[in-house]
């Protein structure tokens, strides 16, 4: 019972996308948006197993998050109980990407940036603030900037709190929390609306 995913992934990914579902049995459900995740995997009560993925994502974002998820379900088949993101994951979604890694399907400005997040993959795509970027084809949700586009001192809106834009520190930027004064970290490519009074 897969949801009909061919039009969130590239054209030229469909007949590698179709070899892994029909290779390893599991149920696709497409779904909306989730603030703390872009896809999941998980084994069902009954024994099947079954992934999810965002369906605000765009096409190359959609398919990384598929072959992710896919890498799960393929490790806890070869391996059983491993580290989610562990060591064996990793090899897992390297060798599952590989198929994927060409100009057909991901664009010449997105694949540099795509090789260099997996040679050690994280857990999110977006912990790769430079991959993140890309993916996005460097534009917020409509409504939104990302956190870099907002002036020092100006402030924002991020989860229903007001915060004033800080100092960059090499990677992230500082931010005042105007609700308890606490400074806290942002990562580069955080989407935040711009507050106005």
């Amino acid at each position: 019972m897969s949801t009909d995913y061919k039009n969130f992934v590239p054209v030229k990914a469909i007949p590698f996308v179709q070899f892994l579902i029909d290779e390893h049995s599991f149920d696709l459900i497409i779904v909306n948006q989730r603030q703390t995740k872009h896809g999941d995997f998980r084994k069902l009560p009954d024994g099947r197993f079954q992934i999810t993925v965002n369906n605000n994502l765009n096409k190359y974002q959609f398919l990384l998050t598929l072959v992710h998820e896919i890498a799960h379900h393929v490790t806890h088949q070869k391996f059983g109980r491993a580290q989610p993101h562990g060591k064996e994951w990793k090899m897992v979604f390297q060798h599952l990407m590989l198929p994927f890694l060409r100009p057909e399907i991901y664009p010449t400005k997105i694949l540099p940036f795509l090789a260099t997040y997996l040679k050690n993959p994280k857990a999110s795509t977006d912990s790769d603030v430079n991959l993140s970027l890309v993916l996005k084809g460097n534009e917020a949700e409509k409504g939104k900037n990302f956190i870099f586009e907002i002036n020092p001192g100006s402030l924002f809106e991020f989860k229903n709190i007001i915060y004033r834009r800080g100092n960059k520190r090499r990677t992230r930027f500082e931010c005042l929390n105007m609700n308890n004064q606490k400074v806290y970290l942002f990562n580069q490519n955080v989407e935040v609306k711009q507050y106005n009074f």
